[in-house]
């Protein structure tokens, strides 16, 4: 669609001046060509700004403003050379140190001087080769992970779902052994690996009905132990770890702390330290209150449709209308938008509830586990 007119419609649609057209319009076109027309969502032809111009559209006039300023003031997008720069940081800013920790242990000596000899260094690849890492869904970049540590990590460390086979497992152990020269070696740590979490709920939770532990955590436990992969494939002593490239201080805090409850209402069946990383956590003041969103708020209310409280919204224990768990994030990721978001920056629904019809700025892909 040509920009020019798209922009001359904003234009109309907001009852700009001549004066704040142009000042609008600069800001727009930089932060659309910087930014957010890099969502992937949005379709050939109809990027930000086209997507923007739908949006405003099914407010009131006299709303428009107060929206518009919500999305030049609140929004955070996570551009996709951010979303490299964090699985780039991984490996060298995670990995690496805990393996070589190891390796210090091993060969007593202090870690610094782990890559200062032959031994150190035999004893530091040996180490690594038996990580595994594991995609926990499509947000975990795992393409992105293998192409910046090719010749660091083989491929057979690296397994692009959660459920794995036991052909899989079997496989990836005889590479192991086969690598290593040793038929009695077995994988010392598993990394499981997915972009964001922002209130720790579908990684880890407590159902109050059932009083069951669920989540995806959960899930890959259960696996390896109906798989007799614990005693198989992973050595006495093996560490689990949760690595998430991004992390809201809300889903740090409770994430720590259903692990740690769920040690004690499994004992035996639960390992008391997984460990978990994230290599960003927002700030805490990004989650917006009823005064950050000012007359927005009044929008949040009036604009929401039920009919987007699916089973795993309702999950969260709250309506979505500051979002799943009631996080109030005003985030974007580049490859999708979390739920965690303010419901009216990614619902979709169709109005048939004799609700207002909500339309996406940011469409939302659904994807649960």
């Amino acid at each position: 669609m040509n920009s020019k007119h798209v922009l001359g419609v904003l234009s109309s649609l907001m009852s700009w001046s001549a004066d704040q057209s142009t000042k609008e319009f600069s800001w727009l076109i930089l932060m659309a060509g910087m930014k957010y027309d890099d969502y992937q969502d949005f379709l050939a032809g109809a990027r930000f700004v086209e997507n923007l111009v739908v949006w405003l559209q099914q407010f009131k006039p006299l709303e428009r403003e107060c929206a518009y300023a919500f999305i030049k003031k609140h929004l955070v997008f996570i551009s996709m050379p951010e979303i490299r720069h964090l699985v780039e940081l991984f490996y060298p800013f995670t990995v690496q140190p805990a393996v070589s920790a190891e390796v210090a242990v091993a060969l007593g000596r202090p870690q610094y001087l782990t890559w200062s000899d032959a031994k150190g260094v035999a004893e530091f690849t040996k180490r690594l080769r038996k990580v595994l890492f594991v995609e926990l869904s499509d947000g975990a970049r795992i393409d992105l992970f293998r192409r910046a540590n090719s010749g660091t990590i083989s491929n057979e460390q690296v397994v692009t779902a959660p459920s794995i086979s036991d052909e899989k497992w079997d496989d990836m152990l005889m590479a192991l052994r086969n690598d290593l020269g040793s038929q009695t070696e077995k994988f010392s740590r598993v990394y499981l690996i997915d972009d964001f979490t922002g209130s720790g709920t579908t990684l880890i939770r407590k159902e109050i009905a059932s009083g069951q532990w669920k989540g995806k955590l959960r899930k890959f436990w259960d696996e390896l132990e109906s798989h007799g992969i614990l005693n198989t494939h992973l050595e006495q002593g093996w560490q689990l770890n949760v690595h998430h490239y991004l992390a809201t201080q809300d889903a740090v805090n409770t994430i720590a702390q259903r692990s740690a409850a769920m040690h004690i209402d499994l004992p035996g069946k639960w390992p008391k330290d997984v460990v978990f990383t994230y290599g960003t956590e927002l700030p805490p003041e990004m989650k917006l209150t009823k005064e950050d969103l000012g007359s927005f708020a009044g929008l949040v209310d009036a604009y929401y449709d039920p009919a987007i409280e699916s089973k795993h919204i309702k999950i969260g224990g709250t309506n979505a209308k500051m979002g799943f768990g009631g996080c109030a994030l005003p985030l974007i990721l580049e490859h999708n938008t979390p739920n965690n978001s303010v419901a009216l920056l990614w619902a979709e629904t169709s109005g048939q509830t004799k609700q207002h019809a909500m339309r996406p700025l940011f469409r939302r892909r659904q994807r649960h586990v």
